[in-house]
């Protein structure tokens, strides 16, 4: 992945047409219609983490009027994007009609595709996921592609009155949001794949395509745990085949001006190579990656590195249980993976002055061994004020965080006014 990872770096040119759109917006005085859908957004958001709000409870979050927002949610029962499914009796005897999104009429299928496996779901507005089929992925991007429009077309013919607004899909590598292109992904034929262009044309709906990791951590921060919410700069770092970085500045997600922001596995952190992997050099993802603890397991354990058939993830839950057992050929080797993370996390955090460390990921089944580990590559004492009251936890989200960010991609500019994406 890294000889492909710089090469692709070296021959993209700075002013290629497909970024040259991501330049900075010109700074615009807000109008009114920039007010109407700020505002209009913020009541959405509401919504999206507290379901059943009353309008007067919606305007003191807000700090909007009680009229202002009686105008919005108006507009928004007109389109369905709210409904009123029962009152509730508030204080002084008359009852305060609750509010929520509207799970029935706006679903969308999202789709997670790893090396292994590819994950088609149904899901809600809210990230509410409903169905999900699991499949081994395909050897080609065509035919993975063609599979996924016949799970899809299925599901449709299976349920002709399906509220189906839109398809997201989250696949790994760099990819551009904006185009749907897969650019560079982790397998041979995964480069310039036009993925939106493909499906659109196959489905006959609006399709978005996000890199997978960024996909995990708007789920995460949009849908796990509120106490990240407040983050002013949230890394999520995933952990898998590979190890990606998803960065959120102050609720936004950071792609970077190549789409290719987060890409912390490609950092080299040691001067030698990894010892199962000779020809590469010490970069974080050759020492941290599930096929790294698994191939160092299987060499600390006195056989030789090699890899069974099936879910890599399932493997490393494995050693994470032995590692938890005492076995110690297991419990080195993770530990030594979290080790290399750590030091990998901290020259995020020393870099990005981040507040929130999220780690998405199957080494955080033993996440009682594997925090200390990753606390340890910390600076001690607190005399940094880069760790201090750093927050390191693993995802709320439990492994669904990139099928959430995929299921919930195509709703993504309603709650927000900088993006340009609408049902």
């Amino acid at each position: 992945m890294r000889e492909k990872f710089l090469a692709w770096r070296k021959e993209t040119p700075r002013t290629e047409t497909a970024t040259a759109t991501l330049s900075p917006a010109r700074r615009q005085i807000l109008r009114v219609p920039h007010v109407r859908a700020t505002n209009r957004a913020a009541v959405l958001h509401l919504l999206r983490r507290h379901q059943g709000l009353s309008r007067a409870a919606i305007a003191r979050r807000t700090g909007l009027s009680e009229a202002a927002v009686s105008r919005i949610v108006a507009e928004l029962m007109t389109e369905g994007l709210v409904i009123a499914p029962g009152g509730e009796e508030a204080t002084g005897g008359r009852p305060a009609i609750r509010l929520q999104l509207n799970d029935a009429k706006f679903q969308a299928v999202g789709v997670d595709i790893q090396n292994w496996e590819t994950r088609v779901s149904i899901g809600t507005i809210t990230g509410r996921i409903l169905d999900t089929r699991r499949f081994r992925t395909p050897p080609t991007p065509d035919k993975t592609l063609q599979f996924i429009a016949d799970q899809v077309q299925n599901h449709l013919a299976g349920s002709p009155h399906s509220s189906l607004q839109a398809a997201g899909i989250s696949v790994r590598g760099i990819v551009n949001s904006q185009t749907g292109v897969a650019e560079l992904g982790s397998a041979p034929a995964w480069v310039r794949v036009a993925i939106k262009q493909e499906l659109t044309e196959r489905l006959g709906i609006p399709v978005y395509v996000e890199n997978n990791v960024r996909s995990a951590a708007q789920a995460e921060h949009q849908y796990g745990n509120p106490e990240i919410q407040a983050s002013h700069c949230l890394l999520f770092v995933k952990v898998d085949e590979g190890v990606g970085m998803g960065i959120i500045l102050d609720g936004k997600l950071y792609r970077g001006p190549r789409m290719a922001a987060g890409e912390l596995g490609q950092m080299v952190i040691a001067e030698t190579p990894s010892p199962s992997r000779h020809d590469q050099p010490g970069c974080l993802e050759m020492l941290t990656s599930d096929l790294a603890t698994i191939e160092r397991y299987h060499r600390l354990a006195g056989g030789k590195p090699k890899l069974t058939s099936g879910s890599t993830a399932a493997q490393v839950k494995h050693i994470c249980h032995l590692a938890i057992e005492g076995e110690p050929a297991a419990r080195q080797s993770l530990l030594e993976t979290a080790r290399h993370l750590g030091v990998g996390i901290a020259n995020a955090v020393w870099t990005l002055d981040a507040d929130t460390i999220v780690i998405d990921g199957a080494i955080t089944e033993a996440w009682r061994l594997v925090l200390p580990a990753i606390r340890e590559q910390f600076p001690e004492g607190g005399e940094f004020l880069n760790f201090r009251n750093l927050m390191v936890r693993p995802s709320s989200l439990r492994g669904e965080a990139a099928i959430i960010g995929a299921v919930t991609l195509p709703f993504a500019g309603l709650f927000s006014t900088e993006e340009s994406i609408r049902i």
